[in-house]
């Protein structure tokens, strides 16, 4: 077992339109593993506080490019990515999570965009490079993944293709611990199988948006990628086993009622966006006193079941794994309290200690116990003599019949995985969603309308088709609304 703390990055991003436009001030200053929060103007004149310093791991300085301690993507995963790949090469599970308020940069550090891909389509695509360069005869891997959202304390699966799916079930095993009941783990053999799930999982959150009248996904993004090592005897044909899960999770954003105007719905989703981190919160903080000593009474609770992000992320805080999180910030005087806060939640989150295992698994175990009682039995059959040798000689057959048995073949998943992308291609193009590289496929002879959006890996996802029933209706048909 290896006692690991929890690792902290945090990444302070450049000025945003919004910001430039007001002029406002940049109160955020990095030095190495430290990260200075300057006092704004109005404070700076009243108050007159030494500015607060924070220690971390890393401090991504990614404000400007021309400065010589800019953070690039590149950057950012060298010293955050690696480690974890190297980790679940060393068959340990491993985290990254992101957390912030909003707009501070949580889905450009961890997806990125087209030209600057983030940590997490990197890590994929350097898992493949290094499986393509360890790869043996004796050594062979398996990757499988799995994509969800959790919107307002639900689970919903972002690679199931069904329209109108129900929302997942979240349990709990006494070997495997928290998981999602029903969850598609889809087997992929390339960085571009990858690519293709994950593009069609964010379409997935899009159509899921538009399904509920909401402009936006307000939700808790979770994608797993669970890397089997295979290490097989070219003597004797028996392998065992090392399973290795990377969780790599963007957190919706932290942010408040008041400054962002939520009404309505938007209130209600909010308010579940801040239960969920405000549970993370109070399981970092029961956690980190645990490491500084304060354990006594209530203080050896850990509240992981009082909302779903934390009961998913249990062996992530505390437990069976290597984390690392990404606290993200901006760099103006306008956001001083949300950066404040978001800098204070990654100074506890950095006294966690978790308790890493590399994970052997469970069928590795018992196909080891069936070989040596393969051995035994065959030893007992050279010196068995009379009616004994055919009692042996049945058990022999059986425990061979059971190693060969006691798992779906690699080949099965692959085909089950081709199954279900054809099902949501289909699914798709029902709903009226591209699924072209090249572009939108539209049907001749037939009336659509485009979603437009500014995030270009949004822009044109959505096609509505106009049914004739719609488009020759008796009474007249108003799109939009009435006032400007």
């Amino acid at each position: 077992m290896s006692s690991d703390k929890i690792k902290v990055a945090v990444r302070v991003r450049p000025f945003n339109r919004r910001e430039i436009e007001l002029g406002t001030k940049c109160i955020v200053e990095m030095e190495k593993q430290q990260t200075i929060l300057q006092n704004p103007p109005p404070l700076e004149k009243i108050e007159r506080k030494q500015p607060k310093t924070f220690a971390f791991d890393h401090c991504f300085y990614s404000l400007n490019p021309e400065d010589d301690n800019f953070a690039s993507q590149e950057t950012v995963f060298d010293c955050v990515g690696r480690d974890i790949l190297d980790n679940a090469f060393q068959g340990y599970n491993a985290c990254i999570f992101a957390y912030g308020q909003t707009g501070s940069g949580k889905s450009y550090t961890m997806m990125g965009s087209q030209e600057n891909k983030g940590i997490i389509p990197r890590l994929c695509d350097k898992l493949f490079s290094a499986i393509a360069n360890k790869s043996t005869p004796e050594l062979m891997y398996k990757v499988e993944v799995s994509y969800m959202e959790i919107y307002n304390e639900k689970v919903h699966d972002l690679l199931d293709p069904k329209p109108n799916k129900q929302s997942l079930k979240v349990r709990e095993h006494n070997v495997m611990g928290p998981y999602v009941d029903g969850l598609s783990q889809l087997a992929v053999a390339s960085y571009q199988d990858i690519d293709n799930l994950m593009t069609e999982g964010n379409k997935s959150r899009t159509v899921a948006a538009t399904n509920m009248n909401a402009e936006s996904s307000r939700s808790h993004a979770v994608f797993s990628v669970v890397l089997t090592q295979i290490l097989t005897d070219q003597a004797t044909g028996v392998s065992g086993e090392k399973v290795s899960r990377m969780s790599l999770v963007d957190l919706a954003g932290s942010e408040r009622a008041v400054k962002t105007g939520a009404v309505g719905d938007r209130l209600k989703e909010g308010s579940n966006i801040n239960k969920s981190l405000t549970t993370l919160g109070l399981v970092i903080s029961k956690l980190a006193d645990q490491t500084n000593g304060k354990r006594n009474g209530n203080d050896k609770f850990v509240p992981y079941r009082d909302s779903v992000l934390t009961w998913l992320l249990k062996d992530n805080l505390g437990g069976n794994s290597r984390t690392v999180m990404v606290a993200t910030i901006s760099p103006s005087a306008d956001n001083y309290e949300e950066t404040l806060s978001t800098l204070r939640y990654a100074d506890r989150a950095k006294r966690i200690v978790n308790h890493a295992v590399v994970n052997e698994d469970p069928n590795a175990r018992i196909i080891r116990e069936l070989r040596h009682e393969v051995e035994t039995l065959r030893s007992m059959l050279k010196h068995a003599t009379g009616s004994p040798v055919g009692d042996v000689q049945d058990k022999l057959a059986e425990s061979e019949n059971l190693m060969k048995q006691i798992s779906q073949t690699w080949e099965e998943k692959l085909v089950k995985t081709e199954r279900i992308q054809n099902e949501r291609q289909q699914a798709l193009e029902k709903m009226g969603i591209s699924v072209q590289a090249s572009g939108i496929k539209v049907e001749k002879n037939k009336y659509y309308l485009v979603n437009l959006n500014a995030d270009p890996s949004l822009n044109e996802l959505l096609v509505y088709y106009l049914t004739d029933a719609f488009l020759y209706a008796q009474e007249r048909t108003l799109i939009g609304r009435s006032q400007h």
